[in-house]
């Protein structure tokens, strides 16, 4: 289970910034590395506070949520009050209420400045299963993530923010600072092997590799400074990292200027099948893009078409239903537009109906009859199957306002479209100020094709209600539910 890093901006001391800003760019990889919670707290007086929080990527975090910001009491959080009072290593095994009851292995390292004051806290929180496996690590590995975790509370190694996150299958290399490989994860024993090194590598110099990894490493070495790289090797796409590490443990507290090196740390993830993937993702996506924009293209033909006809019909009410029809197709060609110029499947309908009212505007309107029309809400995005028919809701409700709310004699008035976002619902309302509902007016029964044609879409396809309201005028009420966006599948078996 993948979890975003998270962490908490505040005003700190001008004289620590710096210090608790390098930190906290430190704190996401190790999150990975250690597969752990960290937190990195400060004191204002006497409440602790959590001023950032990362989690990691490749395991589900301790915490369900970001505590950053959050205010630790003495009485649950005592360990993080000692190592305040007593600026040392501390190590406890709790069980915390945010994580169920779960035991969590709670690690603390106090955080320095130049006077060996403590400035802040930074707290590793492992899940038990996590602390076994690390126990069962080789030392070599234990050594390198524990010289991490203080190298952390100095704002160590440099550049560590630039770093992509570490993932589930990447694997994990050590070499000391020779360059000789000391320590092989099982997965990068398996990476390894893939490309054709089925011998042991451990006291192997990396040179002993035909790869880039000896150059990375050397680089990260020399500017003790991480280092990531995309390389193409062996036929294959490699995301690279190095980490150089220094021995800092035995002297954490001392705080000298320079360290000895320890290594560096290399994590290496395959990342062919993923770019592959993704480029067949492109090819598909432009595919589709291509057939939308081809679908759009014909649609509006088939309204250029229908339009040279209306202009040979004889008679008014074939003019007329040839508009409409023109209008509808016109509609469903807006969807596609969007369609074939957006990578998503997910529609902002506010634009589509303003579209609508454009192509309105242009197209339908009587220059000088003087009729407005506007529209007023937030964006609301839907998906295309979902805004397909809202946008053919929205076109006959405007037609019918036009056709049936303002007379040939009536000079003026204003069709208004109003969307409002309800959450897990969708309400709009067109309203037309023009002459208001017959008294015998039944929705259930009219005979109007373009009010049947809403009926069924609001209705069977939105799964929503219509009501119609004299109201200074004529206003018709749309409510439907949102199709969880990605979830379409799902929605249909629920409504069914």
């Amino acid at each position: 289970m993948a979890s975003d890093n998270v962490v908490q901006t505040m005003e700190l001391a001008s004289n620590h910034s710096n210090l608790l800003q390098r930190v906290m760019q430190t704190l996401p990889i190790l999150a990975d590395l250690t597969r752990a919670d960290v937190l990195l707290c400060v004191q204002d007086s006497s409440p602790v506070r959590v001023i950032a929080h990362s989690r990691p990527h490749s395991i589900a975090p301790v915490h369900r949520q970001s505590l950053a910001g959050e205010l630790l009491s003495r009485d649950l959080h005592p360990i993080i009050y000692d190592g305040f009072e007593q600026p040392r290593y501390l190590r406890q095994l709790r069980s915390d209420p945010d994580t169920e009851g779960a035991p969590v292995m709670r690690e603390a390292f106090p955080v320095l400045d130049s006077d060996r004051a403590p400035v802040a806290l930074l707290i590793v929180d492992t899940n038990m299963l996590e602390t076994e496996r690390l126990r069962r690590r080789h030392r070599v590995f234990q050594k390198a993530i524990g010289n991490l975790k203080w190298m952390a509370t100095r704002g160590e190694p440099s550049g560590a923010e630039r770093l992509s996150s570490f993932g589930e299958y990447d694997g994990i290399v050590f070499a000391d600072a020779n360059r000789v490989v000391r320590y092989m994860s099982g997965i990068g024993t398996n990476l390894y092997r893939n490309i054709g090194y089925t011998e042991s590598l451990i006291a192997k110099p990396l040179t002993y590799l035909e790869t880039a990894d000896d150059k990375l490493a050397r680089e990260a070495l020399g500017s003790r400074r991480c280092v990531e790289r995309e390389l193409e090797e062996r036929g294959r796409t490699w995301v690279k990292k190095a980490i150089p590490l220094s021995e800092v443990e035995s002297f954490a507290l001392l705080r000298p200027k320079r360290l000895r090196s320890a290594g560096v740390l290399l994590a290496i993830r395959d990342d062919t099948e993923a770019r592959e993937r993704e480029r067949e993702l492109k090819i598909k996506t432009t595919m589709i893009k291509e057939v939308h924009h081809r679908v759009k293209n014909d649609l509006q033909t088939v309204a250029a078409l229908l339009r040279m006809q209306s202009r040979r019909m004889q008679t008014d009410e074939a003019r007329t239903a040839l508009t409409e029809a023109v209008n509808r197709i016109l509609s469903i060609a807006v969807i596609h537009e969007f369609l074939s110029d957006q990578d998503s499947r997910i529609i902002n309908i506010r634009d589509i109906a303003q579209r609508i009212l454009n192509q309105m505007q242009t197209g339908v309107l009587d220059p000088g009859g003087g009729i407005q029309l506007k529209i007023k809400g937030p964006n609301i995005f839907l998906t295309a199957r979902q805004a397909t028919s809202c946008a053919l809701v929205i076109n006959e409700l405007l037609q019918n306002a036009l056709e049936h709310g303002f007379d040939l004699r009536e000079r003026g008035g204003t069709i208004s479209l109003n969307f409002e976002d309800q959450g897990d619902r969708v309400s709009l309302r067109v309203h037309d100020d023009g002459r208001g509902l017959p008294d015998d007016f039944d929705l259930a029964r009219v005979d109007s094709l373009g009010l049947r044609i809403v009926r069924m879409l609001v209705t069977d396809d939105l799964k929503g209600q219509i009501d119609m309201q004299s109201d200074n005028g004529v206003s018709a009420i749309v409510s439907f539910p949102k199709i969880p966006l990605g979830g379409e599948d799902e929605w249909n078996e629920r409504v069914s």
